[in-house]
């Protein structure tokens, strides 16, 4: 039976994404987030690198202490002696002491023997539990160790206190088969003790290794929200919590909180979330082709390998040139707006003979209707007023994820990019002020959007 959960590294590998900075505030806002959403244990940072990071550890085990945070908390720490102890002084859960083992790391990093790095390992690892707190060894480079002293190094840990060793492929390099023959082999070697794998993205295998390593005895998988980290980041946690779901059953954390976690760390971050990225994408229940929206409103799992409910996200579907019959007529009925074949053909056809058109607003297909019925469906949008609005960004976000949000509310034309005291110009039409108040609205509720300042077009020039 597999046994499996979530150790989550966002404010320690995350933090470590070039140009990522969190505030102290914000780190303890984003643990809290984390705790909620279940994942077992939280890598809260390296508190020897600096004092912020100090100080939102020390928070952090305040509110873990009045138990508003429950998940296992982990101070990061290089196996030198003087790390263990500001570790030990937050009085953290545990404490996760990490030493380079491949050949490469120990001649060009460490610059010791085989013999001196088990023997630093071993001290290192007993001074931490003396301490009176669990041991975590990280193998760093471990995929890239020669397969008998790794397990040494794994039974020297153990032997000195340590009940957990993470196995990192610091450097990506990992595939499917070989990570679960590594993770098989180890838990075989090495036993009385548990196995983590830490996987890097560099060649997009962590999800997959990730995996692989569950299927071979690993009971706990490091990720980031968003999948942050060294270099393209670390297995991200959106993607292995839904895979985990799929392939074993287990829930590892509350599925229906990831999008708001996701959102969380992508605004302090700064690091935007493509459109297409998986699960908590823009596009993640978005279709488009014709065939795939028919098969969708007959059956969500012809093109959904689970339901979008299961992570609090709902389907939907863009009317283009690639929109078949069935979904053109799904949305007008939506619209309330009942047409016959005939008409829903004419309309697929002007549809389809303007290709350049990216999507079709549901205004769009009112005005299409109208022209090929010749009856007034709706009160036609005059589209008398227009405005243009500014908006301000939260200067931790990158605009260019706020633009692309802008560019899809109903009523925007035209969105563009600027300098100044405003980072966003929006070019919106409205029917009447209801109309231009809600859109204003759907803008200031964008994620990223500090404030907004209307001004009024009177006259077209």
């Amino acid at each position: 039976m597999v046994k499996v959960g979530i150790l989550d590294s966002t404010l320690r590998e995350g933090e470590q994404t070039p140009g990522v900075v969190f505030n102290i505030e914000q780190r303890v806002e984003i643990a809290k987030a984390l705790s909620d959403l279940g994942v077992a244990m939280i890598e809260a940072g390296h508190p020897s690198v600096s004092p912020d990071i100090y100080e939102g550890i020390r928070r952090i085990m305040k509110l873990k202490r009045e138990g508003i945070i429950t998940s296992e908390i982990i101070a990061h720490s290089r196996a030198v002696k003087k790390d263990i102890e500001v570790a030990a002084e937050l009085e953290v859960d545990r404490i996760a002491i990490f030493y380079g083992v491949s050949d490469i790391h120990l001649k060009a990093k460490h610059k010791v023997s085989r013999e001196d790095a088990l023997r630093i390992i071993a001290e290192t690892v007993s001074y931490a539990k003396s301490h009176g707190v669990k041991v975590r060894f990280t193998a760093e480079d471990g995929s890239r160790t020669d397969f008998d002293f790794l397990a040494k190094v794994a039974k020297v840990a153990r032997d000195a206190g340590a009940d957990r060793v993470s196995i990192a492929d610091t450097v990506g390099v990992l595939y499917p088969l070989k990570t679960r023959e590594l993770f098989s082999a180890l838990t075989k070697e090495v036993p009385n003790v548990e196995f983590d794998i830490h996987a890097h993205n560099d060649l997009g295998l962590a999800v997959a290794n990730s995996l692989a390593a569950i299927e071979g005895g690993a009971t706990i998988v490091h990720t980031t929200v968003n999948g942050l980290g060294e270099r393209v980041g670390i297995t991200p946690l959106q993607q292995i919590a839904a895979a985990i779901k799929y392939h074993f059953g287990i829930e590892v954390v509350k599925l229906d909180k990831l999008q708001y976690v996701a959102n969380l760390v992508e605004k302090y971050s700064g690091i935007p979330m493509p459109p297409n990225y998986p699960i908590t994408g823009d596009y993640a229940f978005l279709h488009k082709a014709g065939v795939h929206v028919a098969g969708v409103l007959n059956d969500p799992r012809t093109y959904e390998f689970m339901p979008p409910e299961t992570f609090g996200r709902t389907r939907d579907y863009t009317i283009d040139k690639y929109t078949g019959k069935h979904a053109l007529k799904d949305r007008y009925e939506k619209l309330g707006v009942k047409l016959g074949d005939a008409e829903l053909d004419q309309i697929l056809a002007k549809i389809k003979s303007n290709p350049t058109i990216r999507f079709y607003r549901d205004v769009d297909l009112l005005e299409l209707a109208e022209e090929v019925t010749g009856r007034i469906l709706k009160p036609r949008p005059p589209e008398h007023i227009e405005a243009i609005i500014s908006v301000k960004c939260d200067s931790n976000v990158y605009t260019t994820s706020v633009t692309r949000r802008l560019s899809v509310i109903s009523g925007v034309k035209e969105v563009m990019e600027i300098s100044g005291d405003y980072d966003i110009i929006v070019k919106v039409e409205a029917k009447d002020s209801n109309e231009l108040n809600q859109i204003i609205e759907s803008i200031r509720a964008v994620k990223g959007v500090k404030s907004t300042l209307t001004s009024l077009v009177l006259k077209k020039m």
